[in-house]
């Protein structure tokens, strides 16, 4: 049985001194951590004092995003040494604001990954159809895309080592989330491709999460499905009680 997973993905909300208070001030309940993998993803300048209020909670840290080299003239971009040396144990690849504002190609996402992997960061691979695809029917065909780009070269220990989010661009900070049957069916899609090309094992192995406007309210109708092995959360994710219940819907 996989263990649901469930991530804080603060995008570029809160200082420092914030970040340090949700952390300090966050539940300890070891046995509810135990059974629910938990992450939070805060912004660049958070991670190391974040990464000590976490320690001893059973609670991962990870970076939202990163470069895939080790060092270099790359201004303004973090590399995953440094994400190490913060404390991350894991790293959101391929967010479709990476995709769409900054223009991130499959290829691009891929030398990440395969950096990822090199250095013992867990990845987070998002993948998702913005609206114009969806209405075109090229949902399938567009995760198998982004998939089969962004995971070249993997093998199956690695696919079923990693997380892969599936959000759907027009559900994500919109308020309009998509239908547990559909996120299901898009999802149970992404575990049939992977099982195709990597093999039983680690498709069954792998967890798929379910990203897109979810809330406290809502995240039983996903966790409850076959293929939905938690969620990325953005907005919900922000204030401790809103993220802590969440965290108590995915059981």
């Amino acid at each position: 049985m996989r263990k649901p997973v469930i991530a804080a993905n603060w995008k570029m909300h809160k200082t420092i001194k914030e970040a340090e208070s949700f952390a300090a001030e966050f539940p300890l309940e070891p046995d509810l951590y135990d059974q629910v993998e938990v992450v939070i993803f805060p912004p660049f300048t958070a991670l190391f004092t974040v990464n000590e209020a976490l320690k001893g909670t059973g609670i991962a840290l990870g970076a939202q995003n990163m470069h895939p080299d080790e060092k270099g003239a790359f201004t303004g971009e973090i590399s995953p040494l440094m994400l190490k040396d913060a404390g991350c144990s894991c790293v959101i690849l391929g967010h479709s604001e990476r995709r769409h504002i900054f223009l991130e190609t499959d290829e691009f996402i891929n030398r990440k990954v395969r950096a990822a992997f090199k250095h013992g960061l867990k990845p987070f691979l998002c993948v998702g159809e913005t609206l114009e695809e969806r209405q075109a029917g090229l949902t399938e065909e567009v995760c198998a895309r982004q998939l089969s780009g962004s995971l070249a070269g993997a093998n199956e220990h690695e696919i079923a080592a990693m997380v892969i989010a599936y959000e759907p661009v027009w559900a994500i900070g919109t308020g309009i989330n998509a239908t547990s049957e559909d996120a299901e069916k898009t999802i149970a899609f992404i575990r049939g491709y992977l099982k195709e090309k990597y093999g039983s094992e680690a498709a069954e192995q792998v967890r798929i999460q379910y990203g897109g406007s979810v809330k406290p309210s809502n995240i039983q109708e996903y966790i409850k499905c076959e293929n939905i092995d938690g969620a990325l959360v953005g907005g919900a994710s922000l204030e401790i009680d809103s993220f802590y219940n969440l965290i108590k819907g995915a059981l």
